[in-house]
């Protein structure tokens, strides 16, 4: 089963032999598990699909719903491999490049020293230094963990393989492909499909089997090699300081679904520790088995000798025969102590149990300071090279993770605090008007007072509707998770669709009245991060946090957060709103803005870039975008999320997980001591922002021209499957929001993207940008737009990342869609769509200079182009399994669940093919 012709090309030959050979055990498993017919099929459809396309509709119509879904699986499956070995030979080019040219932070230092940045400098900004990649159970992977694990098995057989033959000259290659065989058959007898919705805390576990494999690996090799680069360049990081953390929102993500309760994430919280310690008490092992220095040869520190006296005195669970064996090792008596108090922690979480001082550990933070004992002593006694190896790598890798894994963030929609307060002010009837009925300006003047008041709104006694109970005591349990776990397992509570003031005045006063807020007393054990969302929140981003901060009460609890105020920038729902174009440029227009704001206040800015995985979403290259943002927003903090197919393409593979954390703590770095300034003079950069404002209001306009068409929903639904995604069952959340109808205005970005995705459209990648650079090159500014291109970071990565979008979109794929699914009155819809992508390719062409696109990456071109002959067939599929299921009567009508399944499988499949899903 040759999928990968010879004939795609004379580069990358060993990945193109390598996914041929796993195409032939395919096709060998085909035949091993449903006959030669299934095979045989396979090469039939992809034969007509190639040469007659015409003839594709009428042979799927032949099919029955068995050989349908044979067929789907086959296609899916193919993808699945071709996406492993792609990463697999991506990681080795990356260690190769690694081994020639340096990694990420080799060739920042060489920068960073040829700047001649003064020692000082660097030693600030690495005490300011945190990088925090945030995980979330965003809807996006379609594949099951059960066959990511299988792939990443693969992974490692063809990992294992090159390093043999590279060892012995050769390899055992048919011991290799009978168990690559067997996995591709286990591959086959595995249901890719979900069969029940998973629960948060299920999410949770994916989240934690990623967390737990970079903390044996990937982020110890990345702090290791971050310490010598910031040592090297005269700015040691403090011993414990973490440079490098982890977050998470699984569990603690409320905004629009209803099943992330208090208790879910109370379960969470306890999961990450639970795996968190399992993990600290296997880098402790490591300590043991390596530490075997001897009091009769090397004497210990006194403080050490002290510390294991006083551990012995207060823990009771450590077994005699230590003492016994141990007798004259004292640092493996130590870590033994250590490893009696991390059994004793998990004993105390998991009964809910009072922190008893020195019997358990409270947080990380006790954990590390008996690793510095060890490190101290050892450092003292002509032990340097350990303390700074094996004893640094293990100190810094608990600094990173805790005990908890990953910190949690709380997010709650801005209207469920107002509902809460509504309900209060409501019940003390000391308003004049209800709650809900007042304005704005109004409801900011109310709020600012009482959040200057001691006063307690809600009794402790107060009685509240479910939803309204549910919402205040999630501010109950964040000070419960505080006291059991420390206050470092949430620190942010992020308010979507801020508006206001009063949207982020609203949920301090309920953190207030539950014990997590005290502004006369200084203290606040949480911090408010408003989420802007959309187009004109983004362009007030900066006159809202003035106001903000301008609040005596309210910059009280930014002073008692260390003069830190946090603010996330929504990609994903901006872009639905107004399109790419007007989303990316407000967003770099709010960072700079906002970076002002904070300097006036005197406040450190931490920008939270809430990135999906698709460029619609706000993906792309990590590194590129995090140097194109504005000079002086990055000062050493960022965080970024991570979520659904990102999870398990950046860190499936271990080498991967390195390379990706390591591109991202290096361009953070880099931009912390690099971009302080602005790389253009100001004259030039105010020319350019008036360029871009004039595009993004021409393309925004063209955008929200087709967003409202009275008949764009109905065409949305009935050319994509996106009905279908619930049952994909790959999430928790629902796909809209709450209390609203079946248009486009309550369906939320990830099903928005995912509908255009898998018809090929992919209009929120790049829909309105050709008619917003046409637009300022018709007013003149053509040559404004070329200087841009070649000059400014920001504008490059804009058009690189839209031109690789564009290059996904095949809109003769579409027009099937548009032909079979779309009512007749509603194909004009798609006659405007194709004339803004003709008119957004001939400008981007215009610009990069290329006949086609990608022509300046034709390794990238050419995967493209091999993997359309192969999605062709599971797009015709998809089309007419659509057709059938909802002449059926669709999801109320009642189809053959054969037909159904088959339909999902297709819908993996594309999304496999295309690496993304929504």
């Amino acid at each position: 089963m040759d999928y990968f012709d010879s004939s795609s090309g004379t580069d990358d030959k060993q990945l193109r032999r390598d996914i041929r050979r796993l195409g032939n055990l395919l096709g060998q498993a085909l035949v091993r598990q449903e006959g030669p017919q299934l095979l045989e099929l396979v090469e039939e459809v992809r034969g007509l699909v190639r040469h007659q396309p015409e003839a594709v509709a009428s042979r799927l119509a032949k099919l029955d719903v068995n050989e349908e879904v044979d067929l789907a699986r086959a296609f899916a499956t193919y993808f699945h491999l071709a996406n492993i070995t792609e990463q697999v030979h991506r990681a080795r080019d990356m260690r190769r490049s690694r081994a020639e040219n340096g990694g990420w932070l080799s060739q920042a230092r060489a920068e960073i020293t040829a700047e001649d940045v003064p020692a000082d400098q660097i030693a600030a900004a690495a005490e300011r230094l945190e990088v925090r990649p945030v995980f979330t159970a965003h809807p996006t992977e379609a594949a099951r963990r059960s066959i990511l694990m299988k792939l990443r098995g693969i992974a490692d057989l063809l990992d294992a393989e090159t390093a043999e033959r590279a060892v012995l000259g050769s390899a055992d290659v048919d011991a290799v492909n009978s168990r690559l065989a067997e996995i591709i058959d286990l591959l086959w007898q595995t249901d890719e499909l979900r069969v029940e919705k998973p629960e948060p805390t299920d999410e949770a576990r994916n989240a934690i089997y990623y967390l737990t494999d970079l903390y044996r690996d990937a982020a110890a090799r990345v702090l290791t090699d971050l310490n010598a680069t910031l040592t090297d360049l005269g700015g040691s990081p403090r011993p414990g300081h973490a440079p490098l953390k982890f977050g998470t929102w699984i569990g603690g993500d409320r905004d629009g679904n209803p099943f992330v309760t208090p208790e879910v994430t109370k379960q969470v919280l306890l999961m990450q520790h639970e795996h968190g310690i399992a993990a600290a008490e296997g880098a402790v092992a490591t300590l043991i088995n390596e530490l075997s220095v001897s009091q009769t040869v090397r004497p210990a520190a006194q403080e050490l000798l002290d510390s294991v006296a006083a551990d012995f005195k207060v823990l009771d669970n450590i077994p005699e025969r230590y003492k016994r064996i141990y007798g004259e090792e004292p640092y493996r008596l130590k870590a033994r102590a250590i490893e009696a108090k991390l059994a004793n922690t998990r004993t105390r979480h998991a009964e809910g149990l009072p922190h008893r001082a020195g019997f358990d550990y409270a947080d990380g933070r006790e954990l590390i300071a008996d690793l510095q004992v060890m490190r101290d002593s050892l450092a003292r006694q002509r032990g340097q090279l350990p303390a700074k190896g094996v004893l640094d790598r293990v100190i810094r890798t608990v600094a990173a993770f805790g005990l908890q894994l990953a910190t949690m963030d709380v997010r709650e929609h801005s209207e469920a605090h107002h509902a809460v307060l509504a309900e209060l002010y409501d019940a003390t009837g000391e308003l004049d008007k209800p709650y809900a009925d007042l304005t704005a300006e109004e409801r900011d003047a109310l709020l600012e007072k009482e959040l200057s008041g001691q006063r307690p709104l809600a009794p402790s006694n107060v009685e509240l509707a479910e939803r309204n109970r549910k919402t205040f005591n999630v501010f109950h349990a964040i000070r419960d998770a505080q006291v059991q776990f420390g206050q470092s397992i949430v620190e942010s509570y992020i308010i979507s669709m801020t508006h206001d003031p009063a949207d982020v005045l609203a949920p301090a006063i309920l953190a207030r009245d539950a014990g997590l807020v005290d502004v006369a007393r200084g203290r606040a054990d949480i911090g408010f991060v408003p989420l802007m969302e959309e187009v004109e929140d983004l362009a007030g981003a900066d006159a809202l946090l003035d106001r903000l901060l301008s609040l005596p009460a309210y910059r009280a609890i930014v002073a008692a957060r260390g003069d830190v105020q946090e603010v996330m920038l929504g990609y994903s729902d901006s872009n639905k709103d107004a399109g790419i174009t007007a989303s990316q440029w407000n967003i770099q227009s709010a960072q700079r803005q906002l970076r002002d704001v904070a300097h006036k206040h005197g406040v450190r800015l931490r920008l939270f870039h809430g990135r999906g995985g698709t460029i619609g979403r706000g993906g792309g290259p990590t590194h590129e975008a995090i140097l194109a943002q504005p000079s002086g927003t990055l000062d050493g903090a960022i965080k970024i999320t991570e979520q659904g197919e990102v999870l398990s393409d950046k860190y499936t593979l271990p080498a991967l997980a390195r390379e990706n954390l390591e591109l991202t703590v290096a361009a953070s770095l880099k931009a912390t001591l690099l971009h302080t300034e602005p790389r253009h003079q100001p004259d030039v950069l105010g020319r350019w922002f008036g360029v871009m404002d004039q595009t993004s209001e021409a393309s925004k306009a063209v955008y929200r021209e087709l967003t409202g068409q009275p008949g764009l929903a109905d065409y949305f639904w009935a050319v994509s499957p996106t009905e279908l995604l619930g049952a994909l069952n790959i999430g928790s959340r629902p796909s809209k929001r709450p209390n609203t109808d079946a248009g486009l205005g309550g369906l939320r970005a990830i099903p928005w993207v995912f509908g255009w995705t898998q018809s090929r459209q992919i209009v929120p990648g790049w829909y309105g940008v050709g008619s917003g650079l046409a637009a300022a090159r018709e007013a003149g500014l053509g040559e404004d737009i070329a200087e841009m291109y070649e000059k400014w970071h920001f504008f490059r990565n804009f058009v690189s990342n839209v031109e690789m979008t564009l290059a996904k979109t095949d809109l003769s794929i579409a027009e099937q869609y548009v032909s079979t699914l779309v009512p007749a009155e509603l194909r004009p819809i798609f006659d405007v769509i194709r004339a803004e992508h003709e008119r957004t390719v001939a400008e981007v062409l215009a610009l990069t200079g290329g006949e086609r696109l990608l022509d300046a990456n034709p390794q990238l071109a050419r995967t493209l182009e091999v993997r359309d002959r192969y999605l062709a067939p599971l797009h015709h599929l998809q089309i007419s399994l659509l057709k059938r299921y909802r002449s059926e009567g669709g999801a109320d009508g009642d189809v053959d669940p054969q037909l159904k399944r088959a339909l999902l499988i297709t819908v993996n499949g594309i999304a496999a093919g295309l690496r993304n899903t929504g």
